[in-house]
């Protein structure tokens, strides 16, 4: 006798799951002003109840050449920022673009305190200089923060802070 599989893929769009698209803006006027063609797109496939993780797909475009950008998932998309996570790099090309993919939960992104029970959800995008000599063009003097691996990095470049008071993830 035989034995007959039948493989149905799953997938986030056939689960009525559609993916969210939506821009960046520069992080700060100066920022704007020296960088006057930024743009990023990010896009969020939720795919979390079918594969275990979503994917975050983030387009940029008219940054700096050869320049490395961290990026974090935050509570707020100016400063202070509050809770944030570290999601990834990428490093722009030669025309100043650049994209990162990440496969992790995007959607019901949190942080926890688990000495005070607080739950911070982080519905914010923003992206850093992850070198802080990378920014000094466009802020000459600026202070290193702390967003990237080695913790120091340039300021803010990009960020979500164009849907206030609202955030474009759920």
């Amino acid at each position: 006798f035989g034995l007959t599989l039948i493989f149905n893929p799953v997938t986030a769009h056939a689960q009525g799951l559609r993916p969210s698209r939506f821009h960046l803006v520069p992080a700060s006027d100066p920022i704007a002003a020296c960088l006057p063609n930024a743009a990023a797109t990010v896009t969020v496939f939720p795919r979390e109840d079918v594969h275990g993780v979503d994917t975050l797909d983030l387009h940029a475009e008219g940054l700096r050449p050869n320049t490395t950008f961290a990026v974090f998932l935050t509570e707020m998309p100016v400063p202070p920022f509050g809770a944030v996570q570290y999601i990834g790099d990428f490093t722009t090309n030669a025309a100043g673009r650049g994209h990162v993919r990440v496969d992790a939960i995007i959607d019901e992104a949190f942080a926890f305190n688990n000495i005070t029970g607080i739950r911070t959800d982080l519905n914010h995008i923003v992206f850093w200089f992850a070198d802080p000599a990378d920014d000094e063009d466009c802020l000459p003097g600026s202070a290193p923060a702390h967003f990237d691996g080695d913790g120091q990095s340039g300021v803010a470049a990009m960020s979500s802070k164009n849907f206030l008071p609202n955030a474009p993830l759920p």
